[in-house]
């Protein structure tokens, strides 16, 4: 188990340093987020005035941004993956000491890692535009795990098409037919009491609302821990299949070379 965490580590690192390097991608990345929580936030901003919605509709909507934010972000990370095995880093892996379950663990940490720093990032600038937390720190927290285990979700099923596929075109093709309408088909921008009965009931299996619900009901001031727990755990359980199906692709390719 050492060993196993040592090359993980490793791995991290290699690919940590190419952020350190050009930290300009992280940042690049957050200016999709930034331009719906200021333009959403501005457009929509009088559907509190519905019956039954109430409250503030940036700090409404700056949870579903942050859970967002994690999703595109993991969502290319089968581009890395591709690069790699484009250059030969991949097969160069293979043939080393190195244990093979690291190989892409470690890329998943990077990710989570970098997602973390980004959702941070959007859960300050909401505060900034006038979203109140009454959950506090421990309520932000737990928004930030949701959202880091939604985009550890993605980047795994993002590995498994990258792996199968083998192209960009693939990935890029899934990941924009997967993340936009499970966005829409949540509680992303809308209480789900007032949406039709058809959206409410896919919302309920739909790992993107599970995360929007356990970061949105432990940032109010009063939780329903049961119900945070349930979705927190439901959204983790999802980064653990989505991370074997990576994980069995990635078997699938070293059988095939």
């Amino acid at each position: 188990m050492t060993t196993a965490l040592a090359h993980t580590w490793y791995v991290t690192q290699r690919y940590g340093q190419s952020v350190v390097r050009q930290p300009v991608w992280v940042l690049s990345a957050l200016l999709q987020p930034v331009i719906w929580l200021v333009l959403f936030g501005a457009l929509f901003r009088r559907i509190v005035d519905i019956p039954g919605f109430g409250g503030s509709y940036i700090g409404f909507l700056t949870p579903a941004i942050v859970v967002m934010t994690a999703m595109f972000s993991a969502g290319l990370c089968g581009m890395t993956v591709l690069a790699d095995l484009e250059s030969g880093v991949v097969d160069r892996m293979l043939v080393s000491p190195i244990r093979r379950g690291a190989i892409l663990g470690g890329l998943l940490v990077e990710q989570a890692a970098v997602v973390f720093v980004q959702c941070t990032i959007v859960l300050l600038l909401g505060l900034a535009l006038g979203a109140r937390y009454e959950g506090g720190p421990l309520g932000a927290l737990v928004l930030l795990v949701a959202a880091v285990a939604l985009g550890i979700a993605i980047a795994g099923l993002s590995n498994a098409v990258a792996l199968t596929t083998r192209r960009r075109e693939s990935v890029i093709g899934v990941v924009q037919l997967l993340l936009m309408p499970l966005t829409y088909l949540s509680a992303a921008f809308m209480k789900l009491s007032l949406v039709p009965p058809w959206i409410r009931d896919i919302a309920h299996v739909n790992p993107v609302n599970w995360a929007v619900t356990a970061g949105r009901e432990a940032l109010m001031g009063a939780p329903d821990w049961g119900r945070v727990f349930l979705h927190l755990g439901l959204t983790v359980a999802f980064a653990v299949l989505a991370t074997l199906l990576g994980n069995a692709a990635f078997g699938a390719y070293r059988r095939s070379v």
